[in-house]
């Protein structure tokens, strides 16, 4: 069973488009700017996981293509068992997305490791990374080509909404932090976290 991946299903998609070399795939997924929701970053990954797919028979080698400067290239396309498979992915992907455990939820869950003064600086960093991040997506959808449908650029979308949403709270939680209305003893904690520990009777 090949692993589902948004690679993965990139890469099937475009095959299911049209028959085309890995270069071409890399090249479109970039020019389309899917590469901001799909990691095509590593060009050994996407061989990785066209073998895969080729060996799970969803992939076929439909032609090799050689230009007299370039060195020879394989085309792929799916299979239909690829496309239904596509089809798959896409549904469960909206329907039931697996867990995922990002890094900055589990730096919140320990961020009593760190004194306020210093959680707070590390924060107002990433809420500058993340409101330039979000003006970088606003700009980029407000100047995509006016013909374009709505339905290749709905990830933009999402990603503006989670943006907002990311920058509101982080900037709050940076301000609770900076006036002192969110505060923490490392001691105590420990303290507090020994008596959960140990049955709880005496946890507040």
């Amino acid at each position: 069973m090949t692993q589902r991946s948004g690679l993965a299903l990139a890469v099937l998609a475009l095959a299911a488009e049209e028959p085309m070399h890995p270069y071409r795939m890399q090249q479109l997924l970039r020019e389309r700017g899917k590469d901001q929701v799909v990691n095509v970053g590593q060009r050994s990954q996407l061989y990785k996981t066209i073998d895969r797919l080729v060996r799970d028979g969803l992939l076929v080698v439909a032609a090799t293509e050689r230009e007299a400067t370039r060195p020879e290239r394989t085309v792929y396309a799916a299979t239909d068992a690829g496309r239904e498979l596509a089809v798959t992915w896409t549904l469960d992907m909206l329907t039931a997305p697996r867990h995922e455990f990002a890094e900055f939820t589990a730096a919140l869950a320990y961020l009593p490791l760190l004194e306020p003064e210093v959680a707070a600086d590390a924060l107002a960093l990433r809420l500058s990374d993340r409101r330039g991040e979000l003006d970088r997506v606003c700009r980029e959808l407000e100047h995509a080509p006016g013909f374009l449908p709505r339905i290749v650029v709905v990830e933009a979308e999402y990603a503006i909404a989670h943006l907002e949403t990311d920058v509101a709270w982080i900037a709050a939680l940076l301000d609770d932090l900076r006036s002192g209305a969110l505060r923490w003893d490392r001691a105590a904690l420990t303290d507090i976290a020994r008596r959960v520990d140990a049955g709880g009777e005496d946890a507040p």
